[in-house]
């Protein structure tokens, strides 16, 4: 049996201080008896892709391994946590990426999930700050198990969600930044529930929550089990610890993965896409 902890934090104007929030939720987490931590997206800065510029932003950009993840790598590796994490990335190159960085219990960097599908609408106007991930859909192997990353919008696509599932993931943790009524109602839940039954999986979404200049996030932050129902919850519009105890070994017994798996035909349909314009 894995504990996990999903941290539920609202993000203030003080970076410094928000980062030393989020290393004491770590602690509380591990004190909680969890194995492994998630955080939301932009863990440690205000929601700035809500506007198509914003003067501070390229400041809090930071590569990885740098500053941030240094300390979040320290930390991990003396709780013995594995911690996925989320932050605005600037690469060698200078291109910037929504990125988590996911961490062993040894405090070691597994690797980074950077966000493939970047969107632009009201309120998110991500393609004026994030070049298109290029990192794919990797699956890590950590102390406690299999885990993937879905970075908030990537969770809208089957197809990434079931190439994690093809990868072997046990557990698919979400950072998100989602408001309240940005959606149909239930919709983007009923849409993280259906990934995990038809991949077998846990699925663990962190949201972040609390006013943000022009939007409010919602919280809300869930944890589904293989078979899609939810298992823990977050509390709405408010700081929580979602602490969540689930067995990985449910998942080789899932209903997808003793079925819907065994009898896929992917040489049928694995490439096949529809041009709109034809």
């Amino acid at each position: 049996m894995l504990r996990i902890a999903l941290i539920q934090n609202q993000v203030g104007p003080d970076r410094a201080e928000n980062l030393e929030r989020a290393l004491g939720s770590m602690r509380s987490a591990r004190e909680a008896g969890a194995g492994l931590v998630t955080f939301p997206e932009l863990a440690l800065d205000r929601f700035f892709p809500q506007y198509r510029t914003c003067g501070w932003a390229d400041s809090v950009a930071e590569p990885i391994p740098g500053p941030t993840t240094d300390r979040v790598a320290a930390v991990a590796r003396e709780l013995g946590l594995v911690t996925v994490f989320n932050l605005y990335e600037r690469d060698a190159e200078g291109r910037r990426f929504d990125s988590s960085p996911v961490f062993d219990a040894d405090g070691s960097l597994l690797g980074v999930t950077r966000m493939v599908h970047i969107t632009d609408y009201e309120g998110f106007h991500e393609q004026a700050w994030y070049h298109p991930g290029d990192t794919g859909a990797p699956v890590y192997r950590t102390a406690v198990g299999r885990v993937g990353v879905a970075i908030c919008y990537d969770r809208h696509y089957p197809e990434y969600m079931r190439a994690l599932g093809a990868a072997g993931a046990e557990l698919v943790c979400i950072p998100q930044a989602g408001t309240a009524g940005e959606w149909p109602e239930g919709m983007y839940e009923a849409e993280v529930r259906t990934a995990a039954f038809q991949n077998g999986y846990f699925a663990a979404l962190c949201n972040r929550v609390g006013q943000d200049d022009e939007l409010e996030f919602a919280g809300e932050s869930f944890v589904s089990d293989p078979e899609g129902r939810i298992v823990a919850r977050g509390a709405s519009g408010e700081e929580d610890l979602v602490v969540c105890d689930i067995d990985l070994g449910a998942c080789a017994g899932s209903t997808a993965r003793r079925l819907f798996w065994r009898d896929r035909r992917p040489e049928l349909y694995g490439t096949a896409e529809f041009n709109p314009e034809e």
